[in-house]
């Protein structure tokens, strides 16, 4: 339930960065496009419907295609029909609050977007996504159900943030021709905006676009709340409250301990050294490893 309501806000805000860079990149607009359909991770889908990649068509797959398993009205409809079958273990809030998020979206997606449309419709995407993530920290009580949720959030976002810095891994490259020039602008601001975290990385960097300094941000930062290290904080801690919960450990613990120690004990100058691009695939391995392990280990096999 909860991968799915994390997966439809960060498909909104992908959706939101690919339509900036499209308005300001008229030229390479296709390219960007198809970078934003490359980090949902379902690119061979798209080329199967679609010859071109437009905003018109990326909007269509995106937010409305139901064949799309990835569309936000597929995560979202899943989430809500995921909460229906566990109703009675969530607060009457939660219910609610996910039971109008699809509610409000189907509505609103019930026809085609225009370009001039998106920004209002992704502003309510997030929203919604938001108010049921703000009724579970709210009124859930915090025992195995909350730790669940929870691991499926950031499991998820993870997972987002990863994709989001690999397909972008380029603009970040070291190169002979790169040192001492600064970062284009639109691009970098394209990857903070994506996770939300351009005013903080401006708070902390006075501005300076530093290609280096962004991905150890997005990497290692624990006060960015979608940083790596920021979500396997989470993901070790709310594994251990189920340890602790059930008087059991299993290999999803020692797996997310493990990758967790990893980013920690890995500098960035090291992961630039040997590859930023195999470092966050290995990484996309490890989580998908990690919440197949999950399933296996708490008996999630609908």
């Amino acid at each position: 339930m909860f991968r799915n309501l994390e997966r439809s806000e960060n498909t909104a805000r992908l959706l939101e960065a690919g339509f900036r860079m499209a308005l300001t990149r008229s030229a390479t607009a296709e390219d960007e496009w198809a970078s934003v359909v490359s980090a949902v991770g379902c690119k061979s889908q798209y080329a199967d419907q679609y010859a071109q990649y437009n905003a018109e068509n990326i909007i269509e797959f995106l937010l409305r295609d139901s064949s799309n398993p990835s569309s936000v009205v597929s995560v979202v409809k899943a989430a809500r029909d995921n909460a229906r079958m566990v109703r009675t273990a969530l607060t009457r809030e939660v219910w609610e609050a996910t039971n109008e998020c699809w509610i409000t979206l189907k509505d609103l997606l019930s026809r085609p977007i225009s370009e001039r449309e998106l920004p209002e419709v992704l502003g309510t995407i997030r929203q919604q996504s938001g108010l049921v993530r703000g009724a579970l920290h709210g009124t859930m009580l915090r025992n195995d159900i909350y730790d669940f949720a929870r691991l499926g959030t950031f499991l998820e976002r993870a997972d987002n943030t990863a994709r989001i810095l690999d397909v972008k891994y380029y603009v970040l490259l070291p190169s002979a021709s790169f040192i001492g020039s600064s970062l284009d602008n639109v691009q970098w601001e394209t990857i903070l905006r994506s996770v939300s975290a351009q005013r903080a990385y401006r708070w902390l960097s006075q501005g300076d676009s530093n290609p280096v300094w962004i991905a150890d941000f997005l990497i290692h930062d624990r006060r960015l709340p979608r940083s790596l290290a920021f979500c396997y904080a989470k993901i070790v801690g709310n594994l251990n409250y189920l340890a602790d919960d059930y008087d059991m450990r299993h290999p999803s613990h020692d797996l997310a301990g493990v990758t967790f120690q990893q980013l920690k004990e890995k500098p960035i100058e090291s992961i630039f050294e040997t590859g930023l691009h195999e470092f966050l695939v290995e990484f996309l391995r490890r989580n998908s490893e990690l919440g197949v392990q999950i399933e296996q280990d708490y008996r999630f096999y609908g």
